[in-house]
């Protein structure tokens, strides 16, 4: 069966495989930190790893993806991609890790997801046939209520610091700028290659940063060799597939399915990291993510 990524069905189980994915990413990263000695707080070994992360994943879509290696060969867009790169891969990930050590995980998922409404709220003024409306607001709602219930009982306060939830709320500002541009560069370029130059270029500023504060050399060990191959695939998958489905979708749509991410991540740290539980209230969070996107997507023939 050939896919259509214009085809609703398409669209879904690609926007799906995607969010799966870098759910998946969240045991892996926890479990590649113990397995390189990275404490909680080095920054700059994060930015590094990420740096690793992304510079492989890049290269792999450039091996495989012939439609990467044509569009190297043409300088015409090419500050777009070193944009993009620049913004949703070396900026919201440094944002993101600075934040992220200055504030809870509970707390984290929930600016994470909150994401989405800068989205859909960017694709409203953006995109004439793209605008807010009821069946996104239900969606949105249902989404973030699902994310809000997993973590009722985790220590969430109500505390509020720019070095941690302010730089967070940056970082998912910055990923939703990041996704608009995404859509309106795979227009012109093949969305691979988009994906494969943005992060190819995003790892070069992610090394650099986070080189100079580096006091000690990771610790790879074969698990977390293995574990940042994984990772890069995940990522390179992951961003192609989803900007293959904004190419084709309307952005605002399709971001409901980014709820999946930190619910998945939930699902998958249970399963694979000591201490961590699937509980009831990740069950009834990934049944309202469903409604959520049913919601959305929803169309009276």
């Amino acid at each position: 069966m050939k896919i259509n990524p214009k085809s609703p069905l398409s669209a879904a189980i690609m926007a799906i495989l995607a969010s799966v994915l870098w759910g998946s990413a969240f045991p892996v990263l926890k479990i590649s930190f113990s397995e390189l000695n990275i404490s909680s707080g080095d920054i700059s070994e994060k930015l590094v790893f990420a740096g690793m992360r992304f510079l492989i994943a890049g290269l792999m879509l450039f091996i495989f993806s012939s439609r990467m290696r044509k569009v190297g060969l043409r300088l015409k867009g090419l500050f777009g991609l070193f944009l993009l790169g620049l913004l949703q891969t070396s900026l919201q990930y440094t944002l993101f890790y600075n934040g992220l050590s200055n504030t809870s995980g509970v707390k984290s998922s929930i600016i994470i997801a909150s994401g989405n409404f800068f989205v859909v709220l960017l694709a409203h003024f953006v995109y004439k046939n793209d605008k807010i409306n009821m069946r996104k607001i239900i969606g949105l709602s249902a989404g973030f209520s699902g994310i809000f219930l997993a973590n009722i009982g985790k220590g969430l306060s109500l505390d509020i610091t720019f070095s941690g939830e302010g730089l967070l709320i940056l970082s998912t500002l910055v990923g939703a700028v990041g996704t608009i541009l995404a859509k309106e560069l795979s227009k012109k370029f093949d969305p691979f290659a988009v994906s494969g130059w943005q992060m190819l270029m995003g790892s070069i500023f992610l090394i650099g940063i986070g080189l100079p504060g580096m006091e000690k050399g990771l610790r790879f060990t074969p698990l977390a060799f293995f574990l940042l191959l994984y990772s890069s695939f995940l990522s390179a998958a992951a961003f192609s597939l989803w900007y293959t489905v904004l190419k084709y979708n309307k952005a605002g749509e399709v971001t409901i399915y980014r709820f999946i991410i930190p619910l998945s991540g939930a699902v998958f740290s249970a399963l694979f990291i000591p201490g961590e539980s699937f509980t009831a209230s990740i069950l009834i969070a990934l049944g309202l993510a469903v409604t959520g996107i049913v919601a959305v997507n929803y169309r009276r023939n």
